[in-house]
């Protein structure tokens, strides 16, 4: 996972090319984790962890392997940073499997959640964490099938990574952005927006990996919502909450 060795710019070009994607993916892995420990600090990471007072067994499941995967993260991308590509391919491998983990329990946690819940909008923010596992899982699947495309492997990586940020930037403590869906959604959109920036700088073209992935995250979020409205939805959220409780 994450990032793979870069290739050295072509100067003939007169392009910065790759020399500086060490770090790029350096500081935007650095962004993310900024990100979300100021998302889970007050109710998670500053609350103790074990001791996080979290309503459910599989919620604290779903949080340690949430932190493993941003750790392991950033472990990955100052491991190619450091030349040490031989780790960062066994890492990998656990990686993939622990975003498997993550995507099976990700449903549970939703799940348990739906069922838990008296608010009658519960049904339609269902769509929310299901939509973001689709992106995570589906994501992360290219991106170990392209690990031997460096310079696709970390971007898809790096888009799988920026979906889950959704989660963390909802519970910021600044009120601006605090549950506000349509603010979270543009901020995540600017992580993308960063990556695409930084491609048409090095390389003065969007790499089609950056492309495709954030076309498909970006399409993801905007037709849940409508969706989660519809009487459809509700009804297999009901559905699913029956089978639940």
């Amino acid at each position: 996972m994450a990032t793979a060795v870069a290739r050295p710019g072509t100067r003939a070009s007169g392009l910065p090319g790759r020399r500086f994607d060490h770090l790029f993916f350096s500081a935007m892995a650095g962004l993310l984790l900024l990100t979300v420990f100021i998302g889970f600090a007050h109710s998670y990471y500053l609350a103790g962890i074990f001791h996080a007072p979290l309503p459910s067994l599989i919620t604290h499941l779903h949080g340690a392997l949430f932190s493993c995967w941003i750790a392991l993260f950033v472990t990955q991308t100052l491991l190619v940073a450091a030349g040490r590509v031989d780790i960062h391919r066994i890492l990998g491998i656990a990686g993939f499997l622990l975003a498997c983990l993550m995507v099976i329990v990700g449903v549970l946690v939703a799940t348990d959640f739906l069922a838990r819940s008296p608010v009658p909008d519960t049904k339609m923010f269902y769509i929310i964490p299901l939509t973001d596992i689709l992106i995570f899982g589906t994501l992360v699947a290219f991106a170990f099938r392209a690990r031997s495309n460096p310079s696709a492997h970390k971007r898809l990586i790096l888009v799988a990574t920026i979906t889950l940020m959704g989660a963390a930037l909802f519970r910021w403590p600044f009120p601006f952005v605090h549950h506000n869906l349509r603010l979270v959604a543009i901020l995540n959109y600017l992580f993308l927006l960063m990556l695409v920036i930084y491609d048409l700088w090095s390389t003065r073209k969007i790499h089609r990996a950056t492309l495709r992935a954030s076309a498909f995250l970006i399409f993801v979020e905007e037709i849940r919502l409508p969706i989660g409205h519809t009487a459809a939805w509700h009804s297999f959220a009901a559905w699913v909450q029956s089978l639940a409780k």
